[in-house]
C-alpha cells in the first residue's frame, strides 16, 4: 500500500497567517507542524549541547547563528514522527538555511502568504498572547474563553509592542528584505506557491489544502 509524503514550507510576513494555515495542513496531513523557534527553546530548556551554545545569543538578543538552527532542525526531523513529513513556519529565513534544508529534506511546496498591509494590520492589532505558554488568541477571530486570560495556563495576556499598527508597515518591509533571496530560490526550483492569504482563513485554507494534495508524493511504507 501507498502512502503520502509532505513536506512544506510556509513563508511569509508577520500577521498573514502563518500559523493559522501551517495548523492547518499539519491535521489534514498528519505531519508536524515545526518553528524552529520552538525547537530552540526546547533545547535551551533541556540544557542541550545546541542548547547551551544558543541560550547565549539568545541571552544577548542576537540572531542564533544558521548553524545552530540548522543542526537543531537536522536532529528533529531525524525523529520517526518525521518521516512522512513536514510543515515548517517560518523557515527558512536565509538562503543558506534554505540550501541546507534542500540538501537534508527537500520540500514539495515553498508556500508564500501574501496579504495586504491593511489586512495584516488588522489581523496584528487585535492579537494577544499568553507569555507563559505562549499560545496566540485574537480579540475577534480567537479571543479566549475568560477574557484578558490564557484558556491553558490563566496567565494574564499581553499584546507585542511590535503590533502597534505604526511599526507593522515597517516589520513587513525588512521581512521581504530578509526573505527575498529565499524567495528567489524556491522560484527558480519550480516549488514557490504564491498564495493570496487576504481571504479569511476559513475561505483559504480548503483551497490551499486542494493544491496541496496535488504535491504530496506517494511513496512504499517500506521506504519513509
Amino acid at each position: 500500500m501507498l502512502v503520502e509524503r509532505l513536506r512544506v514550507v510556509i513563508l511569509g510576513p508577520p500577521g498573514v497567517g502563518k500559523g493559522t494555515y501551517a495548523s492547518a495542513i499539519s491535521r489534514a496531513f498528519g505531519i508536524p507542524h515545526i518553528s524552529t523557534g520552538e525547537l530552540l527553546r526546547r533545547e535551551i530548556a533541556a540544557g542541550t549541547e545546541l542548547g547551551v551554545k544558543a541560550r547565549y545569543f539568545v541571552e544577548r538578543g542576537l540572531l542564533v547563528p544558521d548553524e545552530i538552527v540548522n543542526q537543531v532542525l537536522c536532529n528533529y526531523l531525524s525523529l520517526e514522527e518525521c518521516r512522512r513529513g513536514y510543515v515548517l513556519d517560518g523557515y527558512p529565513r536565509t538562503i543558506s538555511q534554505a540550501r541546507f534544508l534542500e540538501s537534508l529534506a527537500p520540500a514539495n511546496a515553498a508556500v508564500a502568504l501574501r496579504a495586504s498591509i491593511e489586512t495584516i494590520v488588522s489581523r496584528l492589532a487585535g492579537r494577544l498572547y499568553c507569555p507563559a505558554c505562549g499560545r496566540v488568541y485574537h480579540v475577534t477571530w480567537r479571543p479566549p474563553t475568560r477574557e484578558g486570560f490564557c484558556d491553558t495556563c490563566g496567565t494574564p495576556l499581553a499584546r507585542r509592542s511590535d503590533d502597534d499598527p505604526s511599526v507593522v508597515a515597517k516589520r513587513v518591509r525588512i521581512y521581504y528584505e530578509e526573505v527575498s533571496e529565499v524567495i528567489e530560490f524556491y522560484r527558480k526550483l519550480g516549488k514557490l506557491l504564491e498564495f493570496d492569504a487576504n481571504v479569511d482563513s476559513v475561505v483559504g485554507v480548503p483551497k490551499l489544502l486542494s493544491i496541496l494534495a496535488e504535491r504530496a508524493v506517494r511513496i512504499p511504507p517500506e521506504s519513509y
